[in-house]
């Protein structure tokens, strides 16, 4: 009998590669390196905030075999929760904004998820989808991860994605940049390489249509003007897994320049990739380009650009929304 342990597709969430941007670090004489978390085994970064959130609830009996899982999500943490789930013999279900692209939609029903889309509304909203989930939840004594107050999620980064990029760099990171959408990438993260370094600057990168930046520079949510197409990502109130955070900085991002980097990481350096993994690295060269050459940058590459495809990478999509996908990458680094 083998002494050798294996293991489900649970156990691998995490542990992805640290991919340095060439034509980006070049152009800022920063390394600026994005963590591939689209090789995560349900495609983003979500993933390990799923596995945190369900190993939580397993702990505290909240989850039981057989159990069914709701959450309200974007899609990504969705997926996360089915694909974890599967593995471990949960069933899920998931509310989902009707705004949100085809592709996760259809993902999540090909994964066996039951998707109730709905309206898209403000969290202010009783009809907004978090509040249908927790009302699921309730009614039918089901576990709702409830991602955006819910601690677990940040606490996943905190015990892996800091401690990843901070082997991976071996110590010499100099600065990290996230978008906010539950608040606990950035706040793990973050918590974890300020541990072990103070002096690292973490930042947040904001679409138009979010009040995070709004939050980090002036402590209040009143900038919240814009909009974005950006999906998973802007958030308009203070989370649970952002509470009691200190981010050195924030920057708001166009979805222009996102858009023109993701077509740049496409055709000059192989990486698909959707638009807040264009924001998040828009974020690290602004970074970069703030605190001068020699620095070490790391940020996000969220998921795959194939989710997006009849947006973000449809031509005729773009062009209604006076989005040009042909700005050279220069345009980016002024």
């Amino acid at each position: 009998m083998s002494k050798k342990q294996y293991f489900g597709v649970d156990r691998f969430v995490g542990r992805t590669p640290l991919i340095r941007l060439k034509k980006l670090s070049e152009l800022t004489g920063c390394e600026i390196l994005g963590k591939a978390e689209f090789m995560n085994p349900g495609g983003s970064v979500k993933d390990r905030a799923a596995l945190g959130m369900i190993q939580d609830a397993e702990e505290k009996g909240l989850l039981k075999p057989g159990g069914t899982i709701v959450e309200g999500t974007a899609g990504n943490t969705g997926i996360g929760l089915t694909v974890v789930g599967l593995a471990k013999g949960y069933r899920t279900v998931i509310v989902i904004p009707e705004t949100q692209s085809v592709e996760k939609i259809q993902l999540l029903r090909t994964l066996g998820a039951e998707v109730k889309t709905v309206p898209e509304k403000p969290y202010t909203d009783p009809g907004n989808y978090n509040h249908q989930a927790e009302r699921l939840a309730e009614e039918k004594g089901w576990f709702w991860a409830n991602q955006f107050d819910n601690t677990a999620n940040r606490r996943a980064h905190f015990q892996t994605t800091g401690p990843e990029i901070w082997e991976q760099t071996v110590g010499e990171v100099t600065g990290f940049v996230a978008s906010v959408g539950t608040g606990g990438t950035l706040a793990g993260t973050s918590l974890f390489l300020k541990e072990r370094n103070p002096e690292i600057v973490c930042a947040c990168a904001d679409p138009y249509g979010a009040a995070m930046w709004s939050w980090f520079k002036n402590g209040n949510l009143e900038t919240n003007d814009g909009d974005s197409f950006a999906e998973g990502i802007g958030q308009g109130r203070v989370t649970k897994n952002l509470e009691d955070i200190k981010i050195d900085d924030a920057f708001r991002i166009e979805d222009q320049t996102a858009l023109t980097i993701i077509n740049h990481l496409l055709r000059d350096e192989g990486l698909f990739l959707g638009l807040s993994a264009g924001i998040n690295v828009a974020g690290a060269v602004r970074l970069a380009k703030e605190r001068g050459p020699g620095q070490v940058i790391t940020t996000l590459l969220c998921d795959s650009g194939m989710r997006y495809m009849s947006k973000i990478f449809n031509k005729d999509w773009l062009k209604a929304k006076d989005l040009n996908p042909d700005r050279k990458i220069e345009s980016v680094i002024k």
